[in-house]
């Protein structure tokens, strides 16, 4: 079966972010590869515009829509950082754009969406279905629905940042990326298997939310309840119908980590590296942290995925 996307969608997208996306750093640390016996480079997508990966995905989608389509405006659903990054492609691309975001999303999330001039409609995460809410809103005023994670375009965007950080690096030997709904990792592995035919791709889900774990053990696509998780930008239920069959050829393994575990990354991030990054942020560097696969004496890339954390809940989580 042909995969939705392929290297050539990567290198297209990342012709369409140049001067647009940010090319983010790629930062090591001496302290991260004594502990691990590593070489750890991570790709600080928390500098990316708007704090995190998802603008590469969105801009790319829209920036690709028909004029008639930019006219109508366009509809997504997101607990926030895709919200974001649309709202933000959608204010560049002169394109109106409305956001079903829950009602608990993090309130930095939500004033930046505003921020960029999207309109915002709330919804109950644990009671409300928000793909129907926002594919109901999209046939009534004629929008076009932009998917988080199951989307091409989409999908192709994320895998940009994968690429840029094998052209600084080199081959390495892993690749720790984090999963929600798999357009992130789906993208990273296309790439990889370009670039670094010999990286072994890993997933790192909460967990509380292993649904993509156990979907990789079964063979199918496997659904949960909205996992209860600081995590927010994993809460998902299940992967897409695009991005699974990527994430079951091409990636080798999918571990988990603890919201201790991602509270322990998010205090390291910020002590020693000076960073601000999310709990979905740091599922990646967790992993590696922790070693959840063998670490030691190779080279390992780290995706840092976003930064869009409340100061307040940050300073709780460090305290």
């Amino acid at each position: 079966m042909a995969l939705a996307i392929s290297y050539g969608d990567i290198e297209a997208a990342h012709r369409r972010l140049q001067g647009v996306a940010h090319r983010t750093p790629v930062m090591r640390s001496q302290t991260v590869d004594a502990l691990t016996g590593a070489q750890v480079f991570f790709k600080c997508e928390n500098l990316q515009r708007m704090g995190a990966f998802k603008f590469r995905g969105a801009y790319n989608a829209l920036a690709q829509l028909a004029p008639e389509q930019k006219q109508r405006g366009v509809c997504a659903f997101s607990s926030g950082n895709h919200a974001q990054g649309v709202a933000l492609a959608a204010q560049l691309l002169g394109i109106d754009a409305t956001l079903v975001m829950p009602q608990d999303s993090p309130a930095v999330k939500m004033a930046a969406t505003r921020g960029y001039g999207a309109q915002v409609i709330n919804y109950d995460r644990y009671t409300e279905d928000r793909e129907a809410i926002a594919g109901q809103l999209a046939r009534e005023r004629g929008m076009t629905l932009i998917p988080p994670y199951d989307h091409a375009d989409v999908m192709a965007g994320q895998g940009t940042a994968a690429q840029e950080l094998f052209e600084e690096t080199g081959p390495l030997d892993l690749l720790f990326v984090c999963l929600g709904g798999g357009g992130l990792i789906s993208g990273c592995a296309v790439a990889a298997r370009q670039l670094s035919p010999t990286c072994r791709v890993i997933g790192v889900e909460p967990e509380a939310g292993n649904d993509g774990q156990q979907s990789k053990r079964l063979g199918r696509i496997v659904r949960i309840d909205t996992p209860r998780t600081i995590a927010d930008g994993a809460q998902t239920q299940a992967l897409g119908q695009l991005t699974f069959p990527v994430i079951e050829a091409l990636v080798a393994d999918i571990v988990t980590v603890s919201d201790a575990e991602l509270i322990e990354a998010m205090r390291f991030a910020a002590a020693r590296m000076k960073m601000v990054v999310e709990p979905t942020g740091a599922l990646a560097m967790a992993a590696a942290l922790q070693a959840k696969v063998p670490v030691r004496g190779l080279r390992v890339g780290v995706i840092i995925s976003g930064g869009n954390v409340d100061i307040a809940q940050l300073a709780s989580y460090l305290a």
